[in-house]
């Protein structure tokens, strides 16, 4: 893995910010539930093994995409409507991606990455 990063994320509109996938989706409405949600996704394989098991030829699903890190941390404050993520980990923004698309869809924006 590589080193620790700092990711912000911003979402508009959380409580009605829904993945594609109802069995993977957010389906809370708290900035903190929705940070302990996403930890816990980015810290253990669970959210990703279950969305691999649903693709049409799970074995032929990329192997890295289910890489974790016990290690990340991820906290959240709202502010008015928006809220805003921020995430340290040492995995690739594509993961973390993957992963927030997966719980919300497309209902976020990456706002600024830097060393942790």
């Amino acid at each position: 893995m590589s080193t620790m990063q700092h990711f912000l994320f911003s979402i508009d509109d959380l409580p009605r910010a829904r993945g594609e996938s109802h069995e993977l989706s957010f389906q809370g409405g708290s900035p903190e539930s929705f940070a302990s949600m996403l930890q816990q996704a980015l810290r253990e394989p669970g959210l990703w093994e279950r969305w691999r098991a649903m693709q049409p030829d799970p074995d032929m699903v990329d192997p890295d995409l289910g890489a974790f890190d016990p290690a990340a941390t991820v906290t959240a404050q709202q502010s008015d409507v928006h809220v805003s993520v921020g995430v340290v980990s040492s995995l690739p923004h594509a993961i973390i991606k993957h992963r927030m698309t997966l719980l919300i869809g497309k209902h976020f924006a990456l706002r600024d990455v830097g060393p942790a």
